[in-house]
């Protein structure tokens, strides 16, 4: 029940439909970009991950890392896989070409990103992280770290890792103790830092560490972080590789999911400390994170839509084939014709195509924003990705512990033993909420940063647009599912009213409500820019009234706003009233 097929048609669909990746194509940056193109490295994804790396899944969770002698041992499973997929030339995808990328849009490479991450989550964290690593040193790094570094980072040739948490210091980055030493044009390193993803392994020849540290006499607090370039091996300057750097691995570890991505415990300075390197300027570490840190968040909140996406297809499977339980005048029949089944299995249908779209659509305004011909509209583009990166980690990533859970018990007591395999989504979606900032401080972002400090206009630019969507839904005779998303618009400006009013004067209203606001604002979100692939579809299936696809979308469309767009009414009626019942005396 492990197998997998990657949904190239669902995605090409999202991608043209809804996320507009024909509007990239018009940008220069962008000009070799085709339909052809599109169709031919979708599809070829689709062929690879799931023929290559979906087989490894299972056994490679079952494998699991572990620490050996100065090193870590990854699951044998994944033995040639990171090879395959560095021929394959998938790391440098969306590389700009000045570094040996491909310079393709990140919608695209989000697009191919779920179907890796679908086929094996714990494998796809280790391109993941070396994404952000080039994404933060193509913004921030000296011309010389970039011609050492970028190159091989892009082709996959060398990995990165983020090295933000500490003993104490987990999501408070200014109790961040590893402190940095400077000697001559390098510093040296001396702390440990905890929970690092793919911290150690054999697969690259060396792994890139950006480690957040103190200087000397650096002020208290996150105002005085650094970040710093610590190569596991030394680099030469003409880019070969030099003696082994002090940063070791000293635990891996045990974790509820994602079994076969190494999470380990580094030791930076064994007695002379860790060579490492500054990355733009003293005290400016954290904001220099942040542009690798938002990035993880967008491909957490993918990772939320890829789990999603391949525990409705084994539930799928498994609801076709299970047969139980009898109908009037049918007899026994598969469980999938069961109402209570199809409620469960359709939910997680609605929820996964909601997160795909919201998703794309923010890659969609993640590229416009670095690549417009127009500064005025780079900077609109940015103002909505900010919008709509909590969402996009937050609310994705909630919806995928639903779907998972939704998925097991459509397997009933077969879903609650490993053999079956559908735990293992279940398992691996919990740290989704967790990492790259977890779904409180989403919400704390959303509410402060992107709604708070701009006085909601972030937001009432975004439902003005939304408010088109719905007329468009109205305009397509879909009205079953325009009226839905008025109630959720409703409600959604009816609980950020309630935050701009009240938080000024009450210093906990924020954190109190920031949670039922984010859901609000992803469901509703989310399931306009289903609705809008819905309306598509009503148009694209009047030309193929037999294709079942573009019935599917609006079926699934509806489904969402009938069944889940009625929650924002509670999230709403919880966002208004405050946090007042959270004042009790015993706590």
């Amino acid at each position: 029940m492990s197998h997998y097929a990657a949904p190239e048609k669902e995605l090409l669909f999202v991608m043209r439909e809804v996320a507009d990746i024909g509007a990239l194509m018009a940008l220069a940056d962008y000009s070799a970009l085709s339909d052809d193109l599109i169709d031919a490295i979708v599809e070829e994804a689709g062929r690879f991950f799931a023929g290559v790396i979906a087989p490894t899944n299972p056994l490679a969770d079952r494998q699991g890392a572990k620490l050996v002698e100065r090193g870590v041992a990854t699951a044998p499973a994944l033995d040639g896989v990171y090879k395959a997929y560095c021929a394959g030339g998938w790391p440098a995808l969306t590389g700009q070409p000045a570094f040996g990328g491909q310079g393709l849009p990140h919608t695209l490479g989000f697009a191919v990103d779920e179907i890796l991450q679908s086929a094996n989550l714990a494998f796809s964290l280790l391109p993941m992280l070396t994404q952000g690593v080039i994404t933060a040193l193509t913004r921030y790094g000296s011309d010389l770290q970039k011609a050492l570094y970028l190159p091989r980072l892009v082709s996959g040739e060398w990995a990165g890792t983020m090295n933000l948490t500490e003993p104490e210091a987990g999501s408070d980055l200014a109790q961040v103790k590893t402190r940095a030493e400077p000697e001559g044009d390098h510093y040296r390193l001396f702390g440990q830092k905890i929970f690092i993803t793919w911290g150690d392994h054999g697969f690259t020849d060396n792994i890139v560490h950006l480690v957040l540290a103190r200087t000397p006499g650096a002020p208290e607090g996150v105002k005085g972080i650094s970040l710093f370039i610590v190569p596991k091996f030394l680099v030469n300057e003409d880019g070969s590789l030099a003696e082994r750097n002090r940063v070791y691995p000293v635990g891996v570890e045990h974790k509820l999911g994602i079994h076969a991505s190494p999470t380990c415990t580094l030791q930076y300075g064994d007695g002379e400390g860790a060579l490492g390197y500054l990355v733009g300027q003293e005290n400016e570490g954290l904001r220099y994170m942040f542009a690798m840190m938002n990035h993880a968040r967008l491909a957490v909140g993918l990772q939320g839509v890829s789990l999603s996406e391949r525990a409705c297809q084994q539930a799928y499977a498994y609801a076709c084939e299970r047969r139980q339980g009898s109908l009037p005048g049918r007899g026994v029949v598969a469980i999938i014709e069961h109402p209570d089944v199809r409620r469960m299995y359709l939910t997680m249908e609605a929820l996964t195509q909601a997160g795909r779209a919201l998703t794309l659509v923010a890659m969609h305004h993640f590229d416009m924003a670095g690549h417009s011909d127009d500064e005025g509209a780079r900077e609109r583009h940015q103002q909505r990705v900010d919008l709509l990166t909590p969402l996009v980690k937050g609310w994705c990533t909630e919806l995928v512990n639903e779907v998972t859970s939704l998925a097991v018990q459509i397997h009933g007591g077969a879903g609650y033993i490993e053999e079956t395999g559908v735990a293992q989504y279940y398992r691996d979606a919990r740290i989704t909420a967790i990492y790259e900032g977890t779904n409180g401080i989403q919400a704390m972002d959303l509410a402060g940063r992107k709604i708070l400090s701009n006085q909601g206009r972030y937001f009432r630019d975004l439902e003005s647009e939304l408010h088109a969507i719905v007329d468009d839904v109205r305009g397509a005779g879909l009205a079953f599912i325009a009226g839905g998303l008025d109630l959720a618009l409703a409600d959604c400006r009816a609980a950020v009213d309630a935050l701009l009013a009240n938080a000024p004067q009450q210093p906990d209203y924020a954190g109190a409500v920031a949670h039922p606001v984010m859901m609000a604002l992803g469901i509703t979100v989310a399931g306009c820019y289903l609705a809008k692939g819905a309306v598509r579809a009503t148009a694209l299936g009047e030309a193929a009234p037999d294709d079942r696809f573009y019935r599917r979308k609006i079926d699934v469309a509806r489904v969402f706003a009938e069944q889940v767009l009625p929650r924002t009414s509670a999230y709403r009626s919880a966002a208004v009233a405050g946090g007042e019942s959270f004042r009790v005396d015993w706590l």
